[in-house]
């Protein structure tokens, strides 16, 4: 397509340049020459990978695009500097390549690039000849990928992490049922989403190769372990790409508020998984939280949630691969200073099914109810937003339970995890002082669906 416009455009050139006065070729030259290089750098659809991107004012390095701080997101370009937030262009040296100019700013800000979905191996390079920096990465809706990667003047580090991304359409046929809050979101869109925040993030170059088949950690779930999209809300399924070794493994959250294990098939989203998941892939499966405010002839742990809770575990298993399940959160619900089940019989229910169907379990409601009692009823008010929802620290604690709960299984994901991951004991939570990750810009009051 983008040949046969540049054609016509040729054409259209040759008809005018006969009516053009004699001695005007070389301005006829340079309004073509103009007009093709308009074109193709303007063509989103010229965007091929392995794409290398070199951030900042300064000499363009050869091989790379490079991205100036003014240089904003369009659908158009197809890439760019996202969702208003601006950066600052910083130019050290012509003679360092990539690593002599960058991108900063006192704020987070946010880096997209039009992709197919898909799953994405990013490589950063940070740092700055003359100053120190700290940097927290995170991608698509608030996924953790790196907590704090600090340099000293001159120190340049280079990481890569996995990024899964995907859009509504299912190659089967239909498409997810979305609620309103993921309309506009960064979760179901044709792009891939990159957040840089803490204390003077210096980006220097950015390199995008398409992920060779990393393991795929798929979560179904609710508002407990989905991608939440504004501070204060969190949820362990945010934060537990940071403890995968990159290019390994790669986590895909197809977890939403207000979900039941009913409803989750019913909107199509575990049809979505489906159509994408494959042999040796993974679908961690944590449901009741909503299921227990179901009402009908069908509710209750026995009956739709168990009949819902069997599809699942039979179609990952039908597509080879391993289905997972893990018990509901404990809610901060306490009683003489203790915390109670305040989900009536879902996590007996789901360790039950795990028995009988000889499916590994990750007893997350035991684990977080150790959690939560070692806080204890006040203490334990650091770790949520309002009883049921997590904050950022609640919810990186929780994600250590789901890991150590990976190692309990004894699941092959173990071989995955980060080597400076440590063992974790739940009746020991890290103290709250030693937990800094810097807030993200958006915010909201509005609690998440579901109780």
């Amino acid at each position: 397509m983008d040949l046969y416009m540049n054609a016509q455009r040729l054409k259209s050139l040759r008809q005018f340049s006969v009516r053009m006065p004699r001695g005007s070729t070389l301005m006829w030259l340079a309004c073509m020459t103009l007009l093709l290089a308009f074109g193709g750098a303007a063509s989103a659809a010229s965007l091929k990978l392995p794409l290398r991107f070199d951030f900042g004012p300064g000499k363009k390095v050869p091989g790379y695009i490079q991205v100036l701080p003014n240089m904003r997101y369009t659908p158009k370009r197809g890439y760019g500097f996202d969702l208003g937030f601006k950066v600052r262009g910083v130019d050290r040296s012509n003679s360092h390549g990539v690593r002599g100019h960058f991108v900063t700013s006192n704020k987070p800000f946010f880096f997209s690039i039009k992709l197919p979905p898909g799953n994405y191996n990013v490589t950063v390079t940070l740092g700055d000849l003359k100053a120190s920096s700290v940097t927290t990465i995170k991608a698509e809706q608030r996924r953790l990928m790196y907590a704090r990667l600090a340099t000293k003047p001159g120190q340049f580090i280079t990481r890569t992490f996995t990024v899964n991304t995907r859009v509504p359409q299912i190659s089967t046929g239909g498409r997810v049922g979305l609620k309103p809050r993921e309309v506009g979101s960064l979760e179901w869109d044709n792009k891939l989403t990159i957040e840089l925040s803490n204390r003077r993030p210096c980006l220097c170059a950015m390199t995008i190769t398409q992920a060779r088949h990393p393991v795929t950690l798929f979560i179904a779930g609710d508002s407990t372990d989905t991608d939440q999209r504004f501070e204060p809300w969190c949820s362990w399924g945010q934060m537990i790409p940071a403890f995968f070794i990159p290019r390994r493994v790669v986590v895909a959250n197809y977890a939403e508020d207000g979900e039941s294990a009913n409803s989750f098939i019913g909107e199509n989203r575990l049809k979505k998984v489906m159509s994408v998941i494959r042999p040796g892939d993974y679908l961690f499966i944590e449901f009741g939280h909503n299921d227990q405010h179901e009402r009908g002839p069908n509710a209750g742990p026995k009956k739709e949630y168990r009949t819902s809770i069997l599809t699942m575990i039979h179609d990952a298993r039908a597509h080879h691969a391993i289905p997972v399940l893990v018990t509901p959160m404990a809610r901060r619900l306490f009683r003489n200073g203790r915390l109670y089940n305040s989900l009536d019989g879902f996590p007996a229910e789901m360790r039950l099914i795990a028995r009988q169907q000889h499916v590994k379990l990750i007893d997350l409601n035991a684990m977080s109810t150790q959690l939560f009692n070692a806080l204890g009823p006040k203490k334990s008010a650091v770790a949520f937003v309002d009883l049921t929802h997590n904050d950022d620290y609640g919810a990186y604690e929780v994600a250590k339970c789901v890991i150590q709960g990976i190692r309990d299984a004894h699941l092959g994901l173990v071989k995955f995890i980060r080597p400076n991951i440590k063992p974790f004991n739940p009746a020991h939570p890290d103290p709250v002082s030693q937990f800094h990750l810097p807030r993200d810009p958006q915010y909201s009051v509005v609690k998440p669906s579901g109780w």
